[in-house]
């Protein structure tokens, strides 16, 4: 059956309810009565029979000081209640609400008034605590089986954080004008160094390497990873906040405006109507130039019905499952490729669909077409040594000697020159390479995303091998092994399932809990080379040669070699149990009918986002580098892209067929000729770089033993990147030498204690036993 269109609005984040739910498992639905029951205890004694929405904001931040005393107590038990009563008033009182919007209202009430009291601080103090908890790491080590109950106190800390970040994070129309101050000191606070010196997400991604490393099997990982991403989605920014720090960006370095905002073009994109083929553009060229006169074309007959399909990747995609991987796409091989060949246009088919639908063409493509300086040098330089001979280097301005089609074609290109912010970092850091005591030492602003990477930096290899762990243990296609990691330590009940009721359930459980963290560890991962791209080339360099040295490319292929039309429609939800809803209404009975029905949702948003972040990565990955596209090639994957390409949203089947066009120059001429209608989508969609001949397949570059060096080049820029800036006290070329015998003697060494006792014994080892050589010491003074 033909896919249906998807009404998919791309962005940061879904709905705040979404995101919320998200937080806790369906294991964790007992938990709400017992942060309720926690809180009345305690707040009864308080408040004398008055319910916590009727009291004065003065009585409200009373009662909070009351709590955060209770916290410091150095009973665990007495904490962990207390901690419950916090994550209750967090949460919005929801016993004392009537409706899920109620619900909203006093947990954004109560996060405000719990942050200026600075529970933040506490919890910090908390976390930490619990992190280098050596009696509950170690018991969890030995555990054969974890389950919800090893990690209690952790979870109900990460909850209570996560609740305040997402809360304050998020703008709303009614926010107090006190709320906004506190959101920009939040912000900052959570971007910059905190007490142990690092930004809050280096505390979030030092549990990730733990847990990775099998030192705390027991700490709730989702959490974690959510809470990382919402943290990074606060302090750095959103999509929006980068294109906006992007304009800035080029004003500063007084470059061009950008020609077009990316997602504006593709949410205009429309994926429902199907691209016109080739055929159909020269058609249409060939009716006005003729007056729309027809004759008979010069094809074979059995290729005429590939007209009048409705789904342009129907017959591409039909076979995949079917043939080889190679993937030839035999069903239209009799189709002519208008590159080798003069055709006329063909009749009219039958009508499928109305006439003014056929003719209604685009006027222009959605891109503007783009040319690197490197382009027009190239161009140059081959227009040069055959037309006089010679060249004359980087010169773009000297056209003495061409002939006159080459000016207009240089003319042409100039007006379609791009710079980007990357090209001109690059020449910066040449120059400061080149001349280190000329131009002295760079200014280098203090963002949240500078202080981000000198974080992350010294531990950043561990960190992207962490994550990838992650989400290899999340992927649907991937299969659970003795050695892999146990990502469901915070969703497994202490008690297994004994109905089919209960395992139909926490299946479901567990299969959401998987796509959430395949969420959160695609939006993170995003979010760092967008950032690092914009902040400076070799940070974005560096992550992505760490991704790609960890198999981060044939992963996310193997993540989309599924059905994914079957993953993007899942329903791994129970909205019944989706909170605040679970809160607030009666709970009905669960049946396994009704488990089995699941929502109505024509697609899963999580899901859909998470494939849409992942198809971004493979192309920031991949983009410019010949020798990471012809991984793409060598791993198979075109017919794994094709497929993709049955989900019916613009977004996606942009950056699928992105994918598929910087490699086609290397899949043969036969796959070029079996895939007319993805090319004629590449050519409808995808933005035009006027020098690329991706059509054609006429690639220099596609000499195997230069890829190793690319690689090898690239890594020793970063080398020389990170050492400039920050290693200069460590590895300073340029530092006087102080080289009087005197006083480099005269200097105080401060000696370890232990030297003192075992002295004698390394005089004896190092310098009475060992045989000096004289000779030596003469030749080589």
């Amino acid at each position: 059956m033909e896919s249906p269109n998807l009404e998919f609005e791309y962005g940061d984040t879904d709905a705040l309810t979404a995101e919320l739910s998200e937080l806790y498992s369906y294991t964790e639905e007992p938990e709400f009565a017992l942060n309720r029951d926690y809180f009345e205890e305690d707040f009864r004694s308080h408040a004398r029979d008055r319910r916590w929405i009727e009291l004065t904001v003065e009585e409200q931040r009373s009662y909070v000081m009351r709590l955060l005393d209770a916290l410091e107590v150095t009973d665990r038990d007495k904490r962990l209640k207390v901690a419950r009563a916090i994550l209750y008033l967090a949460q919005g009182v929801f016993d004392d609400c009537d409706t899920e919007v109620d619900v909203l209202h006093w947990s954004r009430h109560n996060v405000f008034l719990l942050y200026d009291m600075g529970i933040f601080t506490a919890l910090l103090e908390l976390l930490s605590m619990e992190m280098d908890n050596n009696q509950a790491c170690s018991s969890a080590v030995r555990k054969p089986a974890i389950s919800l109950a090893d990690s209690t106190e952790l979870r109900v800390l990460l909850s209570i954080i996560y609740l305040i970040v997402e809360t304050i994070r998020v703008q709303t129309e009614d926010d107090r004008p006190e709320w906004s101050a506190s959101r920009e000191v939040f912000k900052n606070e959570l971007g910059s160094p905190l007490n142990n010196g690092e930004p809050f997400a280096l505390l979030l991604f030092t549990m990730v390497t733990k847990f990775c490393s099998m030192n705390a099997p027991h700490f709730p990982m989702k959490k974690v990873l959510l809470l990382l991403w919402k943290t990074l989605l606060f302090t750095v920014g959103g999509f929006q906040e980068l294109q906006e720090m992007k304009v800035s960006s080029r004003e500063r370095l007084k470059l061009p405006p950008l020609p077009e905002d990316s997602i504006k073009v593709v949410r205009a994109m429309r994926a429902t109507s199907p691209p016109a083929s080739a055929m159909e553009l020269i058609e249409q060229q060939q009716q006005q130039k003729r007056g729309r006169r027809s004759r008979r074309p010069l094809v074979k007959q059995d290729s005429l019905d590939t007209y009048n399909e409705r789904d342009p990747f129907k017959n591409d995609d039909a076979r995949d499952e079917e043939e080889d991987p190679e993937d030839t796409d035999s069903g239209i091989e009799g189709e002519v490729d208008p590159l080798d060949v003069i055709i006329q246009p063909p009749p009219p088919p039958p009508p499928l669909r109305p006439p003014t639908e056929r003719v209604n063409f685009p006027k222009g493509l959605p891109w503007a077409p783009k040319v690197r300086e490197k382009d027009i040098e190239h161009f140059l330089e081959t227009s040069r040594n055959k037309f006089i001979g010679f060249t004359l280097g980087n010169d773009t301005d000297t056209l003495v000697g061409l002939p006159r089609p080459i000016h207009e074609s240089v003319k042409t290109l100039k007006q379609h020159k791009y710079v980007s912010i990357a090209e001109v970092q690059i020449k910066k850091e040449d120059e400061l390479q080149q001349c280190p005591m000329s131009l002295g030492e760079e200014e280098v602003a203090e963002t949240p995303t500078e202080m981000l990477y000198l974080g992350m930096l010294p531990n950043l290899s561990q960190y992207v091998i962490a994550l990838l762990k992650l989400l290899l243990a999340a992927a649907p296609t991937s299969k659970a092994k003795t050695d892999s990691i146990n990502i469901l330590a915070d969703v497994l009940p202490e008690e297994m399932p004994i109905t089919v009721l209960q395992s139909m359930k926490l299946g479901i459980d567990v299969n959401r809990h998987k796509e959430i963290i395949v969420k959160a560890i695609s939006a993170l991962l995003l979010l760092l080379l967008k950032h690092f791209k914009l902040n400076h080339i070799y940070q974005f360099e560096i992550v992505s040669q760490h991704l790609v040295f960890a198999n981060c490319i044939p992963l996310i292929l193997k993540f989309f070699n599924q059905n994914i039309m079957s993953y993007i429609s899942a329903k791994n939800s129970i909205c019944v149990l989706d909170f605040p809803h679970c809160v607030v209404h009666e709970m009905p009975e669960l049946t396994a009918e009704s488990l089995e029905v699941g929502d109505n949702n024509q697609f899963c948003w999580r899901n859909l986002f998470s494939c849409i972040n992942l198809l971004r990565i493979l192309n920031k990955l991949t983009k410019w580098k010949h020798s990471r596209t012809m991984m793409l090639v060598v791993f198979k994957s075109a017919p794994i892209l094709k497929r993709a390409l049955k989900v019916k949203q613009a977004m996606m089947q942009l950056y699928v067929l992105k994918l598929l066009k910087i490699q086609t120059k290397y899949l043969g001429r036969q796959w070029r000729k079996s895939n007319m209608k993805t090319m004629s989508a590449i050519y409808q969609k995808v933005r035009h770089r006027l020098n690329d001949d991706w059509a054609y397949g006429n690639d220099i570059d596609a000499r195997p033993w230069d890829f190793q060096a690319e690689e090898c080049a690239l890594r020793e820029s970063i080398e020389k990147f990170n050492s400039r800036r920050y290693d200069r006290n460590r590895n300073g070329e340029f530092v006087p030498v102080d080289n009087c015998l005197q006083s480099v003697l005269g200097q105080r060494v401060e000696l370890p204690e232990d030297f003192h006792y075992s002295y004698e014994m390394w005089l004896e080892r190092e310098v009475f036993s060992q045989p000096i050589q004289w000779e030596g010491l003469l030749q080589n003074p």
